[in-house]
């Protein structure tokens, strides 16, 4: 069993060297860089890493055209602000060794937020596939929040994946007014109407589910923050639609 790991990078020169430093059990690393303007390029060649260029066709146009040109039919994809923690590469290890008894598998996402490792708030487990056979999976999700679906029988890893997310407020508003923009578009590209109680009651509810029913609470001050967070998200994604909408 041999792996292709592929990231899809654009201006991560920060965030790169950690990510590729984690994929020893890879047999090869495949960047896909869209004009990165820092050493994302550089850094990524110094690391033994195969690079392209490719114009941007969407997360999961961008991530499909690092699959296709993997060397390897089974695929590893990461972000490059996440990284294989030793228990998942370890788990990864023992499969070349054993061979996959599945078509794909998912793997437990662990989120640092504000310096912090998350354990509620809803992020946690938040499972995804990310080690899959490409020939019997693809990335779907046309603008934003795109995931991997397999026509194939899926298994379950228990190592963690690491995600190394936003080191301030201002880093988390700065993704959150690109996000909830790419989220508003896909909303008007739907024509979904989004009605004046979407505004006014969604991101209240959102607060109360992150922080109360999905224990935010005990992920302490970063929990909290998470939760307003996720509500401000809520009321721009709509506010964004509505002013999209024609005659709305």
């Amino acid at each position: 069993m041999k792996i292709s790991a592929t990231i899809i990078t654009f201006n991560e020169e920060r965030n790169l060297p950690r990510a590729i430093e984690s994929l020893r059990c890879c047999d090869e690393i495949i960047i896909v860089d869209s004009g990165s303007t820092d050493r994302t390029v550089e850094l990524a060649q110094k690391y033994g890493a195969r690079v392209l260029e490719a114009n941007w066709r969407g997360y999961a146009g961008q991530k499909n055209y690092a699959s296709d040109q993997a060397s390897h039919d089974w695929v590893l994809s990461i972000d490059a602000d996440e990284a294989l923690s030793e228990d998942l590469e370890a788990e990864i290890w023992q499969m070349k060794k054993t061979g996959p008894d599945y078509d794909a598998y998912t793997v437990p996402r662990l989120a640092q937020y504000l310096g912090k490792w998350i354990l509620y708030s809803g992020w946690y487990p938040d499972r995804k596939i990310r080690l899959f056979d490409r020939r019997k999976s693809r990335w779907f999700g046309e603008y934003v929040h795109e995931s991997v679906v397999s026509t194939g029988r899926v298994g379950r890893l228990q190592g963690n994946l690491l995600h190394f997310t936003c080191g301030s407020l201002s880093e988390h508003m700065k993704t959150m007014e690109r996000y909830t923009t790419l989220a508003a578009e896909e909303i008007a590209a739907r024509k979904k109407h989004v009605a004046f109680r979407h505004l006014l009651f969604d991101p209240p509810w959102t607060f109360f589910k992150s922080y109360v029913v999905q224990r935010g609470f005990l992920d302490g001050t970063e929990g909290l923050a998470i939760a307003y967070m996720a509500a401000l998200y809520t009321f721009l994604k709509y506010a964004k639609a509505r002013f999209m909408s024609p005659g709305r």
